[in-house]
């Protein structure tokens, strides 16, 4: 049901932010560090690692279903 895809939607949103706050809680300077490199790259790696972090998403949710 619709609602439920909200529901599922939501939780995934919220477990994402976590995911991605533990890094700059645990260590706020190794964050920084990591933003000054990534902010440094060429556009074709990031895109690279975009692509590839989708499709392991995609694998690991077909995978779960």
């Amino acid at each position: 049901s619709a609602e439920s895809m909200w529901h599922d939607l939501g939780v995934a949103v919220a477990l994402l932010l976590v995911i991605e706050g533990v890094f700059p809680f645990i260590n706020p300077s190794g964050m920084r560090r990591a933003l000054h490199a990534i902010s440094q790259m060429p556009d074709q790696p990031l895109r690279f690692a975009g692509l590839t972090s989708m499709l392991l998403g995609l694998a690991l949710l077909y995978l779960i279903n």
